[in-house]
Parts: structure tokens; C-alpha cells; sequence
């Protein structure tokens, strides 16, 4: 592919082949609000947050950015940016408020109005059907660690594809199903706030084949861009002893190979899978599950914030781990300089990653579908807000993506995390990832530099493209 160069006074080492999306993404729970208006079925995320500790000064996503009510305004944001796309998913209990059987029309008029918005602005949706927030009603009976819930997830999917099938083109199944099993069942520290080995297995399974199924049911239906999101995290030995590179091993296994490589091969990598069964939570695997799981697809969602290095240590009283059987194992703080979550900036393992994905799922093009980081933002007193260190990574990591595909990994396109700042799950509001800066107070919307600077890069792309 010809690529064409941005701006060198901007970023000098970036270069997009034609036809690249750039966009940005947002997730229902953490921007929508309105939790109780037309219908809306209670969510896992709506009893989580309301569990006194469960998340920073008990903030819920209760109000959130009221995007129910204002996403006319944020449409209109992103047209102002120049996006093409928009990443945004839907809430499973907004459209089945127990899950499954009655269908909420209202929920879905609500999808029908901003996908109409959307098009209107020449912006292209992207829609995830899940990103963690799973109907109250499912959780009571069982959740993801019961098998029901992966056909239940499937006859979802056909619900919003038959209300948005004929207007929305590109759709991702799961987002992140490495938290939603793990954090959310294994350290307890996501919704359903579980710390329970043997359901955080039996979830990442029924997740997958979940996935399996609402893609052949949307392929059924004449879908014909059709992905999955997953979370990459490089995992680093700190040292190159046997047991620390093990670490690294088993860490990598459950982060990332664990979901990756079923999907792309139709096989759980074997290594995990003894280290699962030794750690007394083996996967449920039925036979035919994985012939689902490996349903063909036509891009993969990869979401990259920061690498770990990790290492066989004590863990901190009261940080109970991610990973399964992993109790022995610690992550290192970075070293160098971090965002507000306390992550590390590593563009070079983001290029790495991205080359070895490929290799992982050769001929399954790459689409950078969330990546961003957090930082103090406040409004200056000339009414902007300055925001270099987001500026920064955000150019970094677009140059990462550039090595990437000149080393020849197939990335189709880029949506960054967060259009807007937004309730950042148990982290409460304490963490502003927005190249939009939200005054929680009066819902106020202010473009941040870094906003300004991605929409410059958008800008030459278009102009050289």
C-alpha cells in the first residue's frame, strides 16, 4: 500500500495507508446514564457500583455524561474532529432489560436515533454488542459462568442486528472478555466482583463461545464485517530466571493467548490449558465448542494501554491476583514515567505487539480499536485544557502503529480511548481519559489540546489520502 505522511511539523513519523479509520470509542455503561428511563433492565455494573466499596467514593455510572440525552452535541463533536468512525456499544439491558424474551423498543429507538445521527454527520458506526455490562436478570441466573448465558448473548445479538443490521455495517461481538472473566471473576475487582477460580474459567469459556455463536448468528443474518476486541498486554520477565520467565509464561497465557488463540485457530493453547486444570479451574469445553469459537471473522479488535513486567514474588495484602493460579506471581511497577492508573508508557511494545499478533492470526486484518491514557485535566484560566503528556503518547502511539505496518502488519484503522471523559468503571470519575474534557457538575464539553491534535492528523491524512 502507498502511504501518504502527516504533517511533519506535527509528527514527523506518521504515515496511514488510504483508507485508514480513525475514530474514537466510548462504551454505554460509562457515558450513556439514564439508567432508569425507557426501560432499562438493571445491569451487573448497576448492582456493582452500588456496592459500598466496590468502587472510588462509591461513584456509579448512575448520571455518567448524560449521552442518552446529549449525544446530538457529542455527534457533533466528532464531526468537528474529523472522525470517520465511531466506536460506542450497546447495553444488553437497554434492549432486553431481563436479558432475554421481551425486547424494549425504546432501548433500541434510542440505538436507531444515534446511528441515524451518526450517518447523518457522515460518520461511520462501529458497534459493540457487550462491553461488560451484563443484564442483572443473567447474572441471578448464573452469569457468564453459566452456558445458557452464551445462547442468550446470541439471541441478543439477532435483536440489534435486526433493528440496526440495515444502517450499521461493522460489528465487534465482545469487548475485552479477558476482564469480564478474570477481573470480573477472578480478582473480584469488575462486576460481578467475584473472586471465585473455578467461575473466572467457566467464564472465559462461555464468553468465547458466546462470541462463537453471535457470529454465526449475525453471518446468518448477511453481516459481512464482523469482529471481536480483545486486550493485549506484553508480559515481560523481570529477570531471566526459570521461574520469573515461567511468570511471564502463564501471565501471557491468560492475558492474552487464552483468548487469541482459540479464535484464530480453534484451539486453547495447551499450556494454559494444564495450567488451568492444575489450578483446579479447568475450562468447560463440550465438544463443537471450539469449531464455534474459531467462526471466521473479518478483522480483530486489539485494545493496547501498556506492557507488565512481572516476576515470582509475595503478592501486596489485600491485591488479590487477575490470574488463575497465579498467586505467586507479581507485576513490577514501571519504571519511567506513568499515567494517572499508575500504567506505564511503552509505544516500542505496542509496535511489537501488533507484529506479533499478526503473526499469531496471520490474514486477519488489525484494528486498533481503543487505546489512550489517563491524566489530571482541568480547565486553564484561557478556558482550554492543556493536556501534553496525553498529546504526546497519543502521537507515540500513532507512530508505533505506523512501524507496525510498515513491518508489515495489516492495522485497518485507529479509534482512540475516550471520545469523552467518562466514568472509568471502579475507578469511579477519578480517571480522565477523554480527548474531550466533561465538567461533571454541569456536563459542559471542552475540546483538550490532544483532541485538537488528532483531528489535525485526521485532517492531513484527508488532504495527502
Amino acid at each position: 500500500m502507498t502511504s501518504t505522511d502527516v504533517r511533519p511539523e506535527l509528527a514527523p513519523g506518521l504515515a496511514f495507508p488510504p483508507g485508514f479509520t480513525f475514530g474514537a470509542a466510548t462504551a454505554a455503561y460509562q457515558i450513556e446514564g439514564a439508567v432508569d428511563v425507557d426501560g432499562r433492565g438493571p445491569s451487573i455494573w448497576d448492582t456493582f457500583s452500588h456496592t459500598p466499596g466496590a468502587t472510588y467514593l462509591g461513584h456509579t455510572g448512575d448520571v455518567a455524561v448524560e449521552h442518552y440525552t446529549r449525544y446530538p452535541q457529542d455527534v457533533r463533536l466528532m464531526a468537528d474532529l474529523g472522525l470517520s468512525a465511531y466506536r460506542f456499544s450497546v447495553a444488553w439491558s437497554r434492549v432486553l432489560p431481563e436479558g432475554a424474551g421481551r425486547v424494549e423498543q425504546r432501548g433500541l429507538d434510542f440505538y436507531r436515533r444515534l446511528v441515524d445521527e451518526l450517518l447523518g454527520q457522515g460518520i461511520e458506526p462501529w458497534l459493540t454488542l457487550y462491553h461488560w455490562d451484563l443484564p442483572q436478570a443473567l447474572q441471578d441466573a448464573g452469569g457468564w459462568a453459566a452456558r445458557d448465558t452464551a445462547a442468550r448473548f446470541a439471541d441478543y445479538a439477532e435483536v440489534v442486528h435486526g433493528a440496526l443490521g440495515d444502517r450499521v455495517r461493522h460489528w465487534s461481538t465482545l469487548n475485552e472478555p479477558m476482564c469480564s472473566a478474570l477481573l470480573g471473576h477472578m480478582s473480584g475487582q469488575h462486576a460481578p466482583g467475584q473472586q471465585d477460580p473455578v467461575a473466572a474459567a467457566r467464564a472465559t469459556h462461555h464468553l468465547l463461545l458466546g462470541h462463537g455463536l453471535a457470529t454465526q448468528a449475525l453471518r446468518s443474518r448477511g453481516a459481512d464485517s464482523l469482529g471481536v476486541t480483545l486486550n493485549f498486554t506484553p508480559m515481560t520477565p523481570a529477570t531471566d530466571r526459570p521461574e520469573d520467565v515461567d511468570a511471564a509464561r502463564r501471565l501471557d497465557g491468560q492475558q492474552n493467548r487464552m483468548f487469541l488463540v482459540p479464535i484464530a485457530t480453534g484451539e486453547y493453547p495447551a499450556d494454559v490449558v494444564a495450567d488451568l486444570a492444575a489450578a483446579g479451574a479447568p475450562l468447560p469445553v463440550e465438544d463443537g465448542d471450539l469449531a464455534v469459537i474459531a467462526a471466521p471473522l473479518d478483522w480483530l479488535g486489539v485494545n493496547y494501554y501498556f506492557e507488565s513486567t512481572v516476576a515470582v514474588g509475595e503478592r501486596p495484602a489485600g491485591r488479590p491476583t487477575s490470574f488463575i493460579g497465579a498467586e505467586d506471581v507479581v507485576e513490577l511497577e514501571p519504571e519511567g514515567p506513568t499515567t494517572t492508573m499508575g500504567w506505564g508508557i511503552s509505544p516500542g511494545a505496542f509496535t511489537r505487539l501488533l507484529l506479533r499478533i499478526a503473526s499469531q492470526a496471520p490474514g486477519l486484518p488489525l484494528v486498533i480499536t481503543e487505546n489512550g491514557s489517563a491524566w489530571p485535566d482541568e480547565v486553564s484560566d484561557d478556558g482550554a485544557v492543556h493536556d501534553p503528556e496525553r498529546t504526546d503518547y497519543l502521537l507515540r502511539h500513532l507512530e508505533a502503529v505506523t512501524e507496525a505496518i510498515e513491518g508489515g502488519a495489516d492495522v485497518r484503522g485507529y479509534f482512540a480511548w475516550s471520545l469523552l471523559d467518562n466514568y472509568e468503571w471502579a475507578r469511579g470519575y477519578a480517571q480522565r481519559f477523554g480527548l474531550v474534557h466533561v465538567d461533571y457538575a454541569t456536563q459542559q464539553r471542552t475540546l483538550k489540546d490532544s483532541a485538537h491534535a488528532y483531528a489535525e492528523v485526521l485532517r492531513a491524512h484527508r488532504e495527502q489520502g
